[in-house]
């Protein structure tokens, strides 16, 4: 099975503010989104991604994020899988980006 591409929260936080912001999809369920939630991102609980495809592009370059990046690069294998052309995990998923990019955000 192929390694998924990591993007690094500081890497993710340049290119958005370079305006290359890519699909960010968050996949934490919504008890999680109510203590935090990831600024811009679509949200799709991991659980409904199959059934929800077709709300995503498969040719637009996504971002999948979760709490600490072990379901968000399960969700972007799938979607590689399903023929999506350029998907990256954020690696340590929002916590990292918490700690790294906004440290205001609550953590959990």
């Amino acid at each position: 099975m192929a390694e998924i591409e990591e993007i690094e929260p500081i890497e993710l936080k340049d290119r958005i503010d370079r305006g290359q912001r890519p699909v960010i999809v968050d996949v934490r369920e919504d008890f999680e989104l109510k203590i935090v939630a990831f600024p811009g991102a679509v949200h799709i609980p991991m659980g409904e991604i199959p059934g929800r495809l077709a709300e995503l592009n498969p040719a637009a370059e996504t971002v999948v994020v979760c709490h600490h990046g072990i379901r968000s690069a399960q969700v972007a294998m799938y979607l590689a899988q399903a023929g999506f052309a350029r998907v990256l995990n954020l690696s340590g998923g929002i916590d990292a980006w918490a700690g790294a990019v906004d440290p205001r955000m609550p953590r959990y």
